[in-house]
């Protein structure tokens, strides 16, 4: 069994004694974290834990394979995700610190959270009660309350993104499929994981209309409630369903609800998986007007003063220890061997790599190392206790855009020509 407390206590006790001080001129960059472990990864990146050499402060950092990502097609959602996480802090969120690059790899390093997904508390048969889904509906209440009021949809509520910290409290993760609209807007994009997906979203792929809204976020949160409890969700839907036996699908088949489960729960349920979303629970206000949370006492939520019913074992790690033979054994291009790889390669006679097949590719790389947002939360904090907040934002605001931009304004022009030139590579105001 692997015995997190000892491990970081080990870390701790193997670190330098004296802390590195790095430049605060200086742009924070890979060589300010060590490199502890990999614990997890997904269609968009990998992650690990790192700590902070100056601070020794814990994250954790995902990372993005820029070539792969530019064949994949998955640019513009890695910048739509930097472009939303700069933007907004929730105690229930999994907050955004830093944001980097280098030749290789683009870098996001972000709150860590140590109790596992959800996702994985359900393959290890975790029962959780009535009263522990309970909290995480008011937390995830209060995150998706603070997302619409920043005009945010995050499209991709599922057990699989939302984490627990080391107490048992729920954040919401993954934002690569976000998208904001503003002023009456609607989204239309086919969008998110099919079992999890509203209703509208179909209806308006399949028949065009008006699209969708928020309103999508609470369906996947009533279906994501649905399984948590009862192991399995409410309908029985697969990737491989076909968007038109979807829509057939939510018009006649009915939710069966357990019945050991209290009244106001099933009730609280119906409101978030009604199929029509104008009359779908979709706010703070419609939950609080819930008999089934009408005991709760928000503030004490939002502050996390209200006991978990479950608390993950502080003696292991809550991750597929997979992920690290894979990081060591069978990745071709590791992490940890990151900084020799990128030295042999700038050593290489770069003649041999002139080949005109290659030079799409370079002008997409380099359109990404020009657009690439650059991000430092803990820099902005310091400039808050400072100045105070609303000057500093304004400052640092025009800090990140200048990083971003960079250069002449005849460069910038051109480096948008690269972007709209390189199909693989779109802003980060693409279609929603």
């Amino acid at each position: 069994m692997f015995h997190w407390g000892k491990w970081k206590k080990r870390m701790g006790a193997n670190s330098s004694s004296k802390r590195p001080v790095f430049d605060e001129k200086e742009d924070v960059n890979f060589d300010h974290f060590q490199i502890l472990r990999a614990i997890g990864k997904g269609s968009f990146g990998k992650v690990c834990i790192v700590q902070k050499r100056d601070t020794e402060k814990m994250y954790a950092m995902k990372y993005m394979n820029k070539q792969q990502c530019i064949e994949r097609d998955e640019v513009r959602n890695v910048f739509r995700e930097l472009e939303i996480l700069q933007e907004i802090e929730h105690v229930f969120l999994v907050n955004l610190w830093y944001s980097f690059q280098d030749e290789e790899d683009m870098f996001m390093v972000v709150d860590l959270l140590l109790g596992g997904d959800l996702r994985y508390h359900l393959q290890q048969n975790v029962q959780f009660t009535e009263e522990a889904v309970k909290l995480y509906i008011c937390e995830m209440t209060l995150a998706l309350d603070y997302l619409q009021s920043q005009h945010i949809i995050h499209r991709d509520i599922k057990p699989d993104n939302i984490l627990l910290d080391e107490q048992g409290h729920a954040h919401l993760t993954d934002f690569n499929i976000a998208t904001i609209i503003k002023d009456g807007e609607r989204a239309t994009a086919l969008a998110g994981t099919k079992p999890y997906m509203a209703p509208e979203i179909f209806h308006s792929f399949v028949n065009g209309g008006t699209g969708y809204a928020f309103e999508v976020d609470w369906w996947s949160l009533g279906v994501t409630t649905y399984e948590v409890l009862r192991g399995w969700r409410p309908y029985d839907i697969h990737s491989s369903n076909t968007v038109e036996s979807l829509l057939q699908l939510f018009s006649t088949v009915s939710v069966q609800y357990s019945s050991a489960w209290s009244k106001d729960l099933v009730s609280l349920l119906r409101k978030l998986l009604t199929v029509n979303p104008e009359h779908r629970f979709c706010g703070l206000t419609d939950m609080q007007t819930s008999p089934y949370l009408s005991d709760v006492n928000w503030d004490a939520v939002y502050e996390k003063k209200v006991e978990p019913g479950f608390v993950p074992n502080k003696g292991r790690l809550h991750c597929d220890p997979t992920f690290e033979l894979e990081e060591m054994i069978l990745e071709s291009r590791p992490l940890h061997k990151k900084k020799k790889r990128l030295a042999k390669n700038k050593s290489r006679d770069n003649s041999k790599d002139s080949q005109s097949e290659n030079d799409y590719l370079q002008e997409c790389l380099e359109a990404v190392q020009q657009e690439f947002m650059i991000f430092n939360r803990e820099k902005l904090k310091k400039r808050q206790d400072e100045t105070g907040p609303s000057e500093t934002q304004a400052e640092a605001e025009a800090e990140v855009e200048g990083e971003a931009e960079g250069g002449t304004e005849d460069e910038t022009e051109a480096e948008t020509s690269n972007l709209n030139m390189c199909s693989s590579v779109c802003s980060s105001t693409g279609s929603c």
